[in-house]
């Protein structure tokens, strides 16, 4: 399905789960994933829940013509989905990327949010964060997202993942390859590069929020964590062991209990 946002650009969607639940919970992608990426966590939600999967502008299937989008403009294509299925309140489940989403959606939007869990978050940059980036930048430009993905994966994707993967790491890349395309990629991280230090701004944030760090998170170590939960006045923080980055892959049953534990507390 599809919807539209105010700058006539279409927002692909999935509903599942519980299709008659008055609850309902919105998964955001972190930068090069997609609707795809939340499968294994969707089962523990779906039978209590209306469960809804998007792919941001420059994402899946989602519209890939269109300027670089800031993250409010992405909060307001959340919106665009939200109003289209006439939900008033709702959970937002945000991985990264659409962690940050997340965090602006928060302050825009508060009245439409029920809890946040921000997953792999962060509020500011440091200059570990910053060479990691212009290396993922500069990969991306010299040799396309397969060169990009060779050198981030060991960021995204822990040490002990590597040594007993879920899914073979050849058939992860094979997977990436076909579903990201290079120029959108581009235009997500430009929005990531240009975004200012937020964490005053997450002071402002009245929602009930948890948040979840992987222990082994190189990407963002977590520090990074700690430092948007002690942020964000009504805020849970809950480390994950033996996991990193991409919690939607690695962890996924203790994150996905954490999230059902703290929208019962």
């Amino acid at each position: 399905m599809y919807s539209e946002t105010v700058d006539h650009k279409k927002v692909y969607f999935e509903v599942k789960g519980n299709l008659q639940a008055t609850k309902s919970i919105i998964f955001l992608n972190g930068l090069s994933q997609t609707t795809l990426s939340w499968g294994l966590m969707v089962p523990f939600f779906e039978k209590d829940y209306k469960v809804i999967l998007m792919d941001f502008i420059f994402q899946g299937q989602s519209d890939t013509e269109s300027d670089v989008r800031d993250f409010d403009t992405h909060a307001s294509d959340v919106m665009s989905v939200l109003n289209l299925l006439g939900i008033n309140e709702t959970i937002i489940v945000g991985l990264s990327y659409g962690s940050i989403v997340a965090q602006h959606f928060a302050l825009l939007y508060p009245e439409r949010l029920k809890k946040i869990i921000l997953i792999s978050t962060f509020a500011h940059k440091t200059p570990y964060y910053e060479a990691i980036e212009l290396s993922w930048k500069n990969a991306l430009e010299f040799g396309g997202y397969p060169l990009m993905l060779d050198v981030m994966l060991p960021y995204v994707l822990s040490e002990k993942y590597f040594e007993n993967p879920l899914f073979p790491i050849d058939l992860f890349k094979s997977v990436k390859k076909d579903v990201v395309d290079t120029k959108s990629l581009a235009k997500l991280m430009q929005a990531t590069s240009e975004r200012k230090d937020f964490r005053e701004e997450l002071t402002k944030i009245t929602s009930d929020t948890l948040v979840i760090h992987g222990r082994y998170d190189s990407l963002f170590p977590v520090s990074f964590g700690e430092v948007v939960a002690e942020q964000i006045p009504r805020s849970k923080f809950l480390i994950i062991e033996n996991a990193g980055h991409t919690l939607n892959l690695e962890g996924v049953n203790q994150v996905s209990n954490g999230i059902i534990d703290f929208i019962n507390s």
